[in-house]
This record gives C-alpha cells, sequence and structure tokens, in this order.
C-alpha cells in the first residue's frame, strides 16, 4: 500500500513538472499511458526506499501504540529479535533492487527516454488565434480576422510566406478560406476563395544583382477566385529509434559500464600522453626536448651499454648569451623575430593544444557519468536498507501508527535524503568530488543516524522527552533548579486544605464544581481568575479533590510561594549580568569596534539572555497568569531593549502576578 501510495505522489511530481511538454500536443491516450508506465517504472528507485520507511514506521508505531510491542518485550524478546524477520525480508527487496537497477534499468531508461524525446519533440497542434498573427509555423505568418466554428471558415486570411527568404517573400489575401491537414499529418491544404497573390519578382541570383543598381522593383499580382496552397507542416507523433540512446550509459549493465570506462580510461592516458608531448616540444628553453640532446643521450647509452666499467659524462648544450645574441640584431630585425615567435606560440598553442581540451573534458564527463551509473547500481539497495533501520526504531519510540505522524516523519527524512542525495550527485556530475564520494553521501549521512536510532529503541530511550533535553540543557547552560517540598511539608500543606463542609462557597457554585472531573478541578486551581473564580471557589476545588483522594503534590508544587520567590531570585541575579552584557553588546556594535572580541560579548549576551528566558518561563509556569500572546510580546521587548524593559516593566509585574499564589492563606 505504502509501495503505490509513494510511487503515485512521485509520478504526479514527474507530471507536473513536464506537465507544459505534453499538453495541447494532441497526444493520443495509448502514447500518454505507455509514457506514465514507463515512468514509473524509472521512479521506482525513488519510491522504493520512501515506501520502506513508511511502512516501517506504520508497522512498528501500530505496535507501540497498541502496547503489543511493550508487551512483546515484557515476554523476553528483544527489538533486534522482533525485527529479524522484516530485516530478512528487507534483504530480498534490496537484493531484488539490485538486480532491477542492472537487468531491468537500462532497458526502461532507454525507452522512457526514447519515448519522452519523441513527445518532445512533436509539434502542438495547429490553433490559429483570431484577430493576432500566428508565426508557429517556420517561414510562414498567418492572420485571421475570424473563425466560424459551424462552417470551419476563415474569414479576411493573410499569408505571408517567407519561407524562400525575405527578399522573396510573397503575400496572399483573400476574403475566406478553409484548413485542412493532410492524412499523413505532414501538410496543410487552403482552399482560399476571392483573393490575390503578391510575390517579388527577383527569383534568381543573377536578377537579384542586377535589381539592386534599378530603381524600381518588379513584382508580381495575381487575382484568383479559388487557389489551393500546400504548406509543409508535420503535425503526426514520430517515434525515436531507441537504438540511437544504446550504447550511451544509461543503457548499460554493471559488466557493461566497467568496460566501457576501462576502455574510456585507456583513451584519456593515450590523451594526455600525446599531449605531454605536445607540450614538451612548444617549451623551446628547454634542452632535453631538442633532438641534438636525444640523440646525444642515445649514443651515451650505447656507449654504457658496451663499456660499463668506463665512467661517462652527460651530454650538455653549451650555455647561450641571449643578451649578447640579441645585442648583435638591429632593432627592425629583432621586432620582427619577437613577433615571429609570438604568433607561433600563439599557433601551436591554439592549434596543438587547446584544440584537445574539449575532447578531454567530453572525456572525462562521459566517465563520471558511467561511473555514477555504476554506483546507481549500488546506491538504492543500501538506501532501503538504511531507511528501514530508521523507520522501524523510530516507529518503535515513537508509538504513533497510522498515515498521520509517520507520513509527516516520512516526508520531512525522505526530503532530507533528497536534498543531500542531489547535492552529492551534483558534485560527482561536475567534478567538485570524486564520484564514489558524492554518490553514497546520502547513504554516509544517514547510516549514522540508522545505528544510533536502533541503539536507542534496543535500550528503551527516552528520544522525544522533552524533560530530559530540558534537564541537558539546563545542565549545559548552569541553570539552578529550586529545591522541591519534602513530603512532609507537602502533607502538611494538604491537611491544610479544609473538608468541603468548612468553606463558605455558593452552593450552586459547588455544585458545579462538584459535577467536574479531576483534570477540569486542576484547571480551575491552576487558572481559577481565567474562569473569574475567587480565591474560595479555588480552594473549593482543592477541597473536592482532596476528598476524592487525587493526587496533589504537582499543584502543591507548582503554586509553593518558595519555589517561585527562588525561581524569581535566580531571574533577579540573571538580569543583572544579562543588562550588562547587553549594554557591552551595544558598545561593541555602535560605539567601540572591536573586531576580534565582539563575537565573544554578542555570544555571553545570548547565553544569558537565553538563561533569563528559562527562568521567566519557570516563573509563569507555575503561576499561570498570563497568556501566549503576552509573553511573546515581552520576550520581543527585552530582546531589544533589556535593561529598560526588564527593570521598568517585568520585574514589577513579577511581582503582581505572584500575589496570591499561596493555596491557603
Amino acid at each position: 500500500m505504502t509501495f503505490g501510495i509513494c510511487l503515485f505522489i512521485v509520478l504526479m511530481q514527474f507530471l507536473w513538472r513536464y506537465v507544459e511538454e505534453m499538453v495541447g500536443k494532441g497526444l493520443d491516450v495509448l502514447v500518454l499511458g505507455e509514457l506514465f508506465f514507463y515512468a514509473a517504472l524509472q521512479l521506482i528507485p525513488m519510491a522504493l526506499p520512501l515506501s520502506l520507511l513508511l511502512a516501517s514506521l506504520m508497522t512498528f508505531g501500530n505496535l507501540g501504540e497498541r502496547l503489543e510491542l511493550l508487551a512483546i518485550k515484557a515476554a523476553g524478546v528483544s527489538l533486534l529479535k522482533v525485527m529479524r524477520p522484516l530485516i530478512i525480508l528487507v534483504g530480498m527487496i534490496a537484493i531484488g533492487a539490485f538486480f532491477f537497477q542492472n537487468y531491468a534499468m537500462p532497458e526502461i531508461n532507454v525507452k522512457f527516454r526514447s519515448l519522452f524525446m519523441s513527445v518532445k519533440g512533436k509539434k502542438p497542434e495547429l490553433e490559429i488565434p483570431e484577430g493576432a498573427f500566428y508565426d508557429g509555423i517556420k517561414g510562414y505568418s498567418l492572420y485571421i480576422k475570424k473563425k466560424d466554428p459551424k462552417t470551419r471558415m476563415l474569414h479576411d486570411l493573410k499569408i505571408y510566406d517567407l519561407s524562400k527568404g525575405f527578399d522573396n517573400m510573397s503575400i496572399i489575401v483573400c476574403d475566406s478560406g478553409i484548413m485542412h491537414v493532410s492524412e499523413d499529418k505532414t501538410f496543410l491544404l487552403f482552399s482560399l476563395y476571392d483573393g490575390q497573390q503578391f510575390s517579388n519578382g527577383q527569383e534568381s541570383d543573377t536578377r537579384r544583382v542586377s535589381s539592386q543598381k534599378n530603381k524600381f522593383i518588379s513584382y508580381f499580382r495575381e487575382n484568383f477566385k479559388q487557389k489551393d496552397v500546400i504548406i509543409p507542416f508535420n503535425t503526426g507523433f514520430e517515434r525515436m529509434d531507441e537504438a540511437n540512446l544504446e550504447g550511451t550509459y544509461v543503457s548499460k549493465n554493471i559488466l557493461q559500464l566497467e568496460e566501457s570506462i576501462d576502455s574510456m580510461n585507456h583513451h584519456l592516458d593515450s590523451l594526455n600522453i600525446r599531449d605531454r608531448e605536445v607540450v614538451g616540444k612548444q617549451i623551446y628553453l628547454t634542452y632535453r626536448n631538442t633532438d641534438f640532446y636525444k640523440e646525444k643521450k642515445i649514443a651515451l647509452e650505447q656507449k654504457k651499454d658496451s663499456f660499463p666499467d668506463m665512467q661517462f659524462a652527460e651530454a650538455k648544450i653549451p650555455p647561450l648569451d641571449f643578451d649578447s645574441l640579441i645585442s648583435t640584431f638591429s632593432q627592425e630585425r629583432l621586432s620582427q623575430y619577437l613577433e615571429s615567435a609570438s604568433s607561433e606560440a600563439r599557433n601551436n598553442r591554439v592549434n596543438s593544444y587547446m584544440i584537445e581540451i574539449p575532447q578531454k573534458e567530453f572525456v572525462q564527463k562521459n566517465i563520471r557519468y558511467h561511473l555514477i551509473e555504476w554506483h546507481q547500481k549500488f546506491t538504492l539497495s543500501f538506501a532501503c536498507l538504511i531507511f528501514f533501520f530508521i523507520g522501524a526504531p523510530l516507529g518503535a519510540i515513537i508509538r504513533k501508527g497510522g498515515l498521520g505522524m509517520p507520513v509527516v516523519v516520512s516526508v520531512c527524512l525522505f526530503i532530507f535524503y533528497y536534498i543531500i542525495n542531489n547535492i552529492g550527485y551534483k558534485f560527482a556530475r561536475d567534478g567538485v568530488w570524486e564520484v564514489w564520494q558524492g554518490m553514497w553521501l546520502s547513504s554516509a549521512v544517514l547510516f549514522p543516524l540508522g545505528v544510533f536510532l536502533t541503539y536507542k529503541a534496543m535500550n528503551d530511550s527516552a528520544l522525544f522527552n522533552p524533560e530530559a533535553y530540558s534537564r541537558f540543557i539546563r545542565k549545559i547552560l548552569f541553570i539552578k533548579t529550586p529545591p522541591a517540598l519534602t513530603s512532609e511539608e507537602r502533607q502538611n500543606i494538604i491537611n491544610r486544605i479544609p473538608d468541603v463542609s468548612e468553606i463558605d462557597v455558593y452552593p450552586e457554585l459547588l455544585s458545579s464544581l462538584e459535577d467536574m472531573d479531576s483534570d477540569k478541578l486542576r484547571q480551575v486551581v491552576r487558572d481559577h481568575e481565567k474562569y473569574n473564580l475567587d480565591k474560595e471557589a479555588r480552594l473549593a476545588a482543592l477541597s473536592i479533590l482532596k476528598q476524592r483522594g487525587a493526587e496533589l503534590g504537582d499543584i502543591i508544587d507548582q503554586q509553593d510561594r518558595k519555589n517561585i520567590d527562588k525561581i524569581q531570585y535566580f531571574y533577579n541575579i540573571n538580569s543583572i549580568y544579562t543588562s550588562i552584557a547587553y549594554l557591552l553588546s551595544v558598545l561593541a556594535l555602535f560605539v567601540v569596534k572591536i573586531e576580534d572580541l565582539s563575537w565573544i560579548v554578542y555570544a555571553a549576551y545570548f547565553v544569558l539572555f537565553i538563561r533569563s528566558m528559562i527562568y521567566y518561563q519557570a516563573f509563569y509556569r507555575n503561576i499561570h497568569t498570563r497568556n501566549a500572546m503576552y509573553h511573546v510580546i515581552v520576550i520581543v521587548l527585552l530582546i531589544a531593549f533589556y535593561p529598560i524593559t526588564n527593570y521598568l516593566y517585568v520585574k514589577k509585574q513579577m511581582d503582581k502576578d505572584k500575589m496570591g499564589v499561596e493555596i491557603i492563606d
């Protein structure tokens, strides 16, 4: 099911991308169906890893959501043992994906690309607008003032024939006409009525040359009652020969790719050897490239072979004093020599060396494409395994099945994989990286993620527990936590809560509170001002919770005055350091330009500001007196003007908001 969904999604993406290439061309339904069929087969390498990720997420998410995975683990069966049958299944799918890439994909690529190029090359259906010139036919321009859809008659028709050039242009103007398409769809047939044809009299080159000397140019005029005009315009669908793509990298399997890569490397080596020889010959000051030196070196080597016991000195060319040589020439002769040498150097560079560069670049690019195709035979299979080892443990951790959360997580992960894979592919294609580095980049990035998630799932780690990350951040930023109440202190506060009969509250209000469930009563205790209730109503809600035997420890911890005072104390102390860092940041930004130390000041202010906001959030999380929009506005003002906003407003407002927090007066 997931494979069908994913394949449909990527096929729709292909359709949206190339819809302009197919619309308005009058393609047959069978041709479009064949094109979509081959496109779907070609998109399997993209849909298969995504479908495995989604399916594994849904499967283990359903097991975790229904507590079946918990029961399996409670029975002593590890997660890896639960995954073992699916690992075998995914391994078989990966092997099948390799054979599909190696044997089926080359044939699919040839058929799809040849058909798609044929569709792109087909001319659109002829649709001549009214009241405008139409130049969709090469060498012709048509104008129709009005069209009759019932009789198919064209009124006030003009045809400009530029197929023989502007000098031999002809114009046909008629009152009406009818257009037909030939049976083989290679010609347009016009039956024209009551019109005239004007054509230039310059029909040959000799006449054109002679006419240029004349002041007037002759032309022909023809009046007609009926005239038939034939215009070549191929509107038929012609399939591209698949043999044109045979021998390209998209049509080869692994063995054929390796053979082609080997032959192209051999050809590239021969080009490099030839280039080195050409460059060596053009270096005039290198005496080792001269024929004299080579002959002397060969003769010396023959002597050494004949007399191995004797010592022979290398052939050396006597040094040449160029200054004395140049001084013997006249200024005019020297200028001629320099110009001749410069011209010969430029000609040799262009003719002997620069011409070979495009050929070498083409060979190198072709080698890279072959290597990319070779690596793609394996990356699909490995991606299937990686996505399974990401999806299965992730589903066991998040414990959400169905098509909700798994789809969101799968799409996000696959988009990340798609971006990384495209970056690696382009780097490999353009020669920025080695081909194997670019093609395996996405696998190298996601493989550690799969190992990490599998390890976390096997050890039942709280990967998505916000409290765990909150403790980690608090530890890094050295954020102090106020000491919690002891069990004895908490029990003493609970004992001081009076019974329901001892509370003086309206009977109607008491009845409505008793009708609420425990969760609703907890919300009334925390946000009694939001419901326009006084302290007596909050105390009545606490009494009802106590009477029901509900757990009140969390409410007491959150609304303890000592706890809130301690958090506010930590906030005030940190605010002093944050204000100092803010002032230093302003000085570093606007007053004193300290390029080397300014980033340290900005980083310090950022860390201290985060600490202040964590204390601020902890303070208001305990008292619940402000809405979210209020906090957003305050935080924005603190970012812009921290000392002013904090000391003139925030600290005073915190003192007001904590009044009446005690549970029992």
